[in-house]
C-alpha cells in the first residue's frame, strides 16, 4: 500500500485572497469555501473523480492569527504551460507575486512569494 499527495494545506491571514491569487496562478477554482477555509482544485477533475492516472492535489488555505515568520521548509514549483519562463514570471508578478531572494544564487528557476510572502519557484522547463 502507498498514499496519494491528495492536498497541500497552506496557513494564511487571508483565505480568500490567497486563493483567489493561486487560481490565477494554476487555473484552479474555488471548490470549496467554510468558515475561514477555502480549498482550490482543478476544474478539469472536479474532486479528483473519474480520471484516470494521477489527481492534480487540491490546496486548502486556512485562516491562522499568527504570520509567516521564516523561509518556508516546504514549498510549490510551478511550470508555465503556454509561455516562456520571462513571460509567466512578468504575469504572475502582475498578479501579486514578489520577486525573493531566499539565497538560490544564479539558479534556473525564479523565486517568488505570493502575496502573503510564502516562497514559491517558478521552473525553466515547459511542461503541459
Amino acid at each position: 500500500m502507498t498514499s496519494k499527495f491528495t492536498e497541500l494545506a497552506v496557513d494564511c491571514a487571508d483565505p480568500g485572497g490567497l486563493a483567489r491569487f493561486w487560481c490565477a496562478v494554476l487555473g484552479y477554482e474555488v471548490q470549496d469555501e467554510d468558515d475561514g477555509v477555502v480549498t482550490i482544485g482543478s476544474p478539469i477533475v472536479p474532486e479528483g473523480k473519474n480520471r484516470v492516472g494521477p489527481v492534480p492535489p487540491t490546496l486548502t488555505f486556512a485562516r491562522v492569527p499568527e504570520g509567516k515568520t521564516v523561509k518556508n521548509r516546504l514549498h510549490i514549483d510551478v511550470n508555465p504551460t503556454d509561455r516562456e519562463q520571462d513571460e509567466e514570471v512578468r504575469r504572475l508578478l502582475d498578479l501579486g507575486a514578489r520577486r525573493a531572494d531566499v539565497g538560490q544564487g544564479d539558479a534556473s528557476f525564479v523565486v517568488l512569494t505570493d502575496p502573503e510572502g510564502n516562497e514559491f519557484c517558478v521552473l525553466a522547463g515547459r511542461h503541459p
